[in-house]
């Protein structure tokens, strides 16, 4: 089974507006990180099991799939964004469309690459403009520390990947999106179950919200009781 307008098994398209769609329909996912981490190659081995090393720098594409997730099949849209960010003093200066992505998504992966500690010191600063727009800490995010095969060339130490997490509150791995399919995959998939239970704990909360308590039955003794009184105390 494919999403409507599918002629291959995944779908590359720009992506000119983050518009949302109805909830729980589908889980909107977001790969962030400086160029060159392998974002895309990560989504794509997600998708179709495939490694593809070499891409086009990506001005953001839209993936778009159904997946199974405990048994079930859900649309699975994955946002890949392009790597062209600033970070300048723990700040980090981000597209337009970048930040609409951030807006439209519900889950996010922030990778960087073990062989590239600038990469890395981009993490902190994407997590915090992501907080900015998704202030509720449930919000599901995780690093993803890639390239783990490429020990030779390693710059950041998985203890130094650990640390951020830990001070960040929030899920760590490291994986290599070129010799363990199974690693990335799992990754997706723990993201998008997150997604999904937030997304059924909000409309379980929509529906509590939605119910107007039923007033109490009134107690017809304590009613006797006080018309009794009111009684005696005219006849006083």
């Amino acid at each position: 089974m494919r999403l409507p307008g599918m002629s291959q098994p995944f779908l590359l398209a720009p992506i000119a507006e983050c518009a949302p769609g109805p909830p729980g329909a589908q889980v909107r996912l977001a790969v962030l990180g400086a160029r060159g981490v392998g974002k895309s190659a990560m989504i794509v081995r997600f998708l179709t099991k495939r490694f593809i090393g070499d891409y086009e720098p990506n001005t953001g594409n839209l993936y778009s799939r159904l997946v199974h997730l405990e048994g079930d099949r859900v649309a699975v849209q994955i946002q890949d964004t392009p790597g062209c960010i600033q970070v300048q003093e723990d700040c980090v200066q981000v597209l337009d469309s970048l930040s609409r992505c951030v807006k439209w998504a519900e889950g996010f992966l922030l990778v960087y690459s073990i062989t590239d500690y600038s990469s890395y010191h981009s993490v902190q600063p994407l997590y915090q403009h992501i907080r900015k727009v998704h202030p509720d800490t449930r919000t599901p995010i995780i690093i993803v520390g890639n390239k783990a095969d490429l020990l030779h060339a390693r710059q950041v130490q998985a203890k130094e990947g650990l640390q951020l997490a830990n001070e960040l509150g929030i899920l760590f791995l490291e994986i290599s999106t070129s010799d363990d399919s199974q690693g990335v995959c799992d990754v997706f998939q723990y993201l998008c179950k997150e997604v999904s239970k937030l997304q059924h704990s909000g409309s379980v909360d929509r529906r509590r919200s939605s119910i107007i308590p039923r007033p109490k039955s009134p107690n017809m003794q304590d009613l006797k009781r006080r018309f009794k009184q009111a009684l005696s105390s005219k006849v006083k």
